[in-house]
This record gives C-alpha cells, sequence and structure tokens, in this order.
C-alpha cells in the first residue's frame, strides 16, 4: 500500500515510545507532505548530532553534552544531598519542577529479574563512591514493583552509612511513572519525604 520508503519511516516511528501505527503513518505522511526539504535536513543531522554529543557525567550519570553534567558542577546547588533516580528522564522533570537543589544519581535502569537486571547491570559501584560525601541520600524510584525492589535494595545497601535514607512521599500514585505525575505533585512529593523505613 506505502512507497517502501514511507513505509519504512513509518517503522522507525513506530520504534518510539508510546507511539503506535496510527500515529506513526500521520507523522511519517507528515513528514513527507508538510515539512520542508530543509527541516527535514536539519531533523535528521539534530538526530545524529544527539546520539554523537549526548553522553553520561563521569559522576553523575545524568545525560549532557560535556563530560561532567553543569548540573553536579553548580556550586550553589546542595553538596550534601542526593538525590538517586533511576534515569535521566527523572532529572529533567525534577529540574524541570524547579524545587530541588541538591545532586543527582542515575542508576541507568531498576532492578527487574524478569528482564535479568539486576544490581550489577546499575551504577551502583559509582554511587558507593559519592555516598560518602552526602549527609541525606532521597530515593527516587518510581513506586512500582521494580521501583520499591530497587529502593528497598539500596536501603539494606547503604543502612550502615552515616546518612539520613528518605523516600519519596507518598503523594504519587502506587504504580505511577514519574513522567505522567503533574508538578505539584511531583513537587509535594520531594517536599514531604521521609525516612525510608
Amino acid at each position: 500500500m506505502y512507497p517502501d520508503i514511507l513505509k519504512k519511516v513509518i517503522e522507525d516511528f513506530q520504534k518510539l515510545p508510546g507511539i503506535g501505527e496510527k500515529t506513526a503513518e500521520r507523522l511519517a505522511v507528515f513528514v513527507a507532505t508538510n515539512l520542508e526539504h530543509e527541516d527535514v535536513l536539519n531533523f535528521s543531522e539534530d538526530l545524529i548530532k544527539l546520539k554523537k554529543e549526548l553522553r553520561a557525567c563521569k559522576v553523575s550519570h545524568v545525560l549532557t553534552d560535556q563530560e561532567i553534567s553543569p548540573i553536579i558542577m553548580d556550586p550553589t546547588r546542595e553538596q550534601d544531598v542526593l538525590m538517586v533516580v533511576s534515569d535521566s528522564k527523572d532529572v529533567f522533570m525534577m529540574e524541570k519542577m524547579g524545587t530541588y537543589r541538591g545532586q543527582y544519581h542515575v542508576l541507568g535502569g531498576l532492578i527487574d529479574f524478569s528482564k535479568g537486571i539486576t544490581d550489577k547491570d546499575l551504577t551502583i559501584d559509582s554511587l558507593s563512591l559519592r555516598i560518602k560525601n552526602f549527609k541525606e541520600m532521597i530515593i527516587a524510584t518510581n513506586s512500582t514493583v521494580e521501583g520499591e525492589m530497587t529502593a528497598k535494595f539500596l536501603k539494606q545497601l547503604y543502612q550502615s552509612e552515616p546518612l539520613t535514607i528518605t523516600r519519596l512521599a507518598y503523594g504519587l500514585p502506587v504504580g505511577t511513572d514519574f513522567k505522567y505525575a503533574d508538578m505539584l505533585t511531583l513537587s509535594k512529593a520531594v517536599e514531604n519525604r521521609k525516612p525510608f523505613e
């Protein structure tokens, strides 16, 4: 039905999260018929640049275009509070909210035995090297089964360290992914965090 190249672009769009067949068709046809040639070229160059230039920060593992994320280098941030999150999307969401001013550590995922992901697949070794520099560790994993399992693992791992371990307050509904939470709910979850028991 579709020309081969259009079919290929539809398949490419379907690789993106949340994009089903109909949305992929609509996007591919829009790119083919409505975008200027120059816009398509710029978009494709930006995608290539994105893959070439973005990397994980050597310290925090936050996605950045520099060796060390500017968030980590910012001297105006609290230097003794560390928020541990599963991925960079969570950091960007927190930063957009604007109420948290501490440091971050990105785990690079969550423990999920059904997918064969264990603590060895996460950035826990580098977290262990950093943890001694902080007075508080906020565990900010999602309230899913995997998020809770990862949170309990971290609590157990660091409970003998001289730091307060807190968990985001449950203004977040159980089973919710951060990206679906509104700013106020997320903000309150950070403000009302409590010791993790």
